[in-house]
């Protein structure tokens, strides 16, 4: 019986984390956490009024899958809602790749045209869903930065909706 619970336990401690995470600051960290790992981060109350945040803790300076990066975590109740990791396109693939280990394969994988009157866009566009939790890495081919941003509910349509 033992033997089998501590098989059973290092399945657990070795399989992927099943929510979203940067470097061990998941979705529902405090912000204590959030320092305690990224002691660069400036923390400090929204400058607009949010159903989805009351905080922000800006310029975490972070290496993810390799690449130096910046994250802003945003806090409801001493709990994080979202985050947003940048990094220079030149790491795109390392970074990629990193995810994928983490955060397992993509629900889905697209490239999409913007037409614009002068120009047009491309995107691509990585998606992963976990329950409510979701996380869209976004490239603009051609442009130096990266965004993936990662969100609990529906945090990305109530961040910056006009109170």
């Amino acid at each position: 019986m033992m033997r089998k619970w501590g098989l059973s336990l290092f399945v657990v401690l070795a399989a992927p984390a099943w929510g979203f995470d940067a470097n061990g600051v998941a979705l529902g960290a405090t912000e204590a956490e959030v320092l305690e790992q990224y002691p660069s981060a400036r923390c400090r109350p929204l400058e607009w009024k949010s159903d989805a945040a009351q905080r922000r803790c800006d310029d975490a300076q972070a290496e993810i899958g390799g690449a130096q990066a910046r994250i802003t975590f945003f806090l409801k109740g001493d709990a994080v809602q979202a985050f947003d990791v940048r990094f220079d396109a030149q790491h795109l693939e390392r970074v990629l790749a990193h995810l994928r280990e983490r955060f397992g394969k993509p629900a889905s994988e697209t490239r999409e045209k913007i037409e614009r009157r002068r120009e047009t866009r491309e995107l691509y566009k990585v998606r992963w869903q976990r329950g409510g939790d979701k996380a869209v890495l976004t490239s603009q081919v051609k442009r130096r930065r990266v965004d993936l941003n990662v969100w609990r509910g529906d945090f990305d349509a109530e961040i910056y909706r006009i109170k």
